[in-house]
């Protein structure tokens, strides 16, 4: 069980899927685009996996070490699902930004 840092054991899986998600993208995408931008495939790699364990432990810090359920609790879901919108728009805009050195 994960704990944050006051003891309270906190939920997992956000960190996971956050974690999974990082994986997934930088080892897809990561290599493919350093090589089209002109790295060699081992350095390529190797930046991919810099960027994973970087946004794995941001993940970590964020969603368990500093997380506090109780106050998830009280945050209303209509801001919750707001933010996750707002999220996914910045995420769709750095994709299109990536994309430009290629085209």
């Amino acid at each position: 069980m994960f704990r944050n840092r006051d003891g309270t054991p906190v939920d997992p899986v956000p960190f996971l899927v956050v974690a999974a998600l990082a994986f997934l993208v930088t080892f897809s995408v990561g290599p493919i685009y350093a090589v089209a931008v002109g790295f060699s495939f081992p350095v390529a790699v190797s930046l991919s996996a810099a960027v994973f364990v970087v946004v794995s432990i941001g993940a970590y810090v964020r969603f368990v070490w500093q997380a506090r359920p109780a106050v998830r609790a009280e945050i209303p879901p209509h801001q919750r699902l707001s933010r996750l919108v707002y999220a996914a728009l910045c995420l769709a805009l750095l994709l299109v930004l990536l994309v430009l050195p290629l085209l």
